[in-house]
């Protein structure tokens, strides 16, 4: 469970650092206008505007509607599946952002991506779903990558790993 783990977390390291700087501007740039822009107006936030009268971690009413409006396994559970988009949005964007717990905050974000092209952006034309894909496509290439050596998960697992090393 250790070796997934460490695995799972452990970024990659490119060549050369000016490209892990690259990807690390477009992971920060792209996770802070997923939190703040898009997941701030459906989920309570510190910085969630105060006319959206939304608590912390709170979904916005209007919210589960639209969710279940895509029917089939999202009407069973349209609370729920709110929640973890809205949670993916927010919260999964910040953690993008600072490179932390990359993967699993690349997984979430692809998969509401996913859902929010084909279920709710696919009838708006290349134009409507162009955000969608734009985070969809910086959350498979950090999926793969990880935070690279601009994250909070290299750090971490670089201490880890000179934990492991003086044992």
């Amino acid at each position: 469970m250790k070796k997934i783990l460490t695995t799972l977390f452990t970024p990659v390291i490119q060549k050369h650092w000016v490209a892990d700087m690259a990807f690390a501007v477009m992971r920060f740039i792209c996770g802070m206008l997923l939190s703040i822009d898009f997941g701030s107006g459906k989920f309570g936030m510190p910085w969630t505007p105060p006319g959206q009268n939304l608590q912390l971690f709170e979904v916005a009413a209007w919210f589960p509607e639209d969710v279940a409006a895509y029917g089939g396994i999202f009407a069973l559970a349209p609370v729920f599946f709110a929640w973890m988009g809205a949670f993916s949005e927010a919260v999964g964007g910040l953690f993008l952002a600072l490179g932390l717990k990359t993967r699993v905050a690349s997984f979430l974000i692809a998969c509401t991506m996913l859902v929010a092209i084909f279920l709710q952006k696919w009838g708006q034309g290349t134009w409507g779903m162009l955000p969608a894909m734009g985070f969809l496509w910086i959350a498979i290439y950090h999926l793969y990558l990880g935070s690279g050596r601009f994250g909070l998960d290299y750090l971490i697992t670089k201490k880890i790993n000179s934990k492991n090393e003086s044992l």
